[in-house]
């Protein structure tokens, strides 16, 4: 079986692809001077652009976790992200709040998927 490794780095590769499954490693805004709702804004717009580049897409997602910075923030998340989840597709979840490594990053995603 083979292992299809996309936008590989030194460190780690954004998309893995291996047996029918898509992992994405933690998907970030591209500007983190947004607050939490354009950050998951961003981010989820990063999961489907690399989940696309699988051949994958948001109605395949099997597990989502969140790393948030801020509980207090969990409501503005919700909100950007019930708008975005496939309806009656809703991935099993998680979030976490957790110390994140840049002080203005408010959200992180890691996305497992179906391809």
């Amino acid at each position: 079986m083979s292992i299809q490794r996309l936008h590989v780095a030194k460190r780690y590769s954004e998309v893995v692809i291996h047996n029918g499954t898509i992992y994405l490693a933690g998907q970030l805004a591209d500007d983190f001077d947004g607050d939490i709702r354009e950050q998951t804004r961003q981010t989820l717009a990063n999961i489907d652009k690399m989940l696309a580049e699988g051949g994958s897409d948001k109605s395949k997602i099997l597990s989502l976790t969140i790393f948030i910075k801020d509980m207090a923030d969990y409501d503005g998340l919700n909100a950007e992200y019930d708008a975005w989840v496939a309806d009656g597709h809703a991935p099993a979840r998680a979030c976490v709040e957790a110390k994140m490594y840049k002080p203005e990053v408010l959200v992180e995603m890691c996305v497992v998927a179906a391809v």
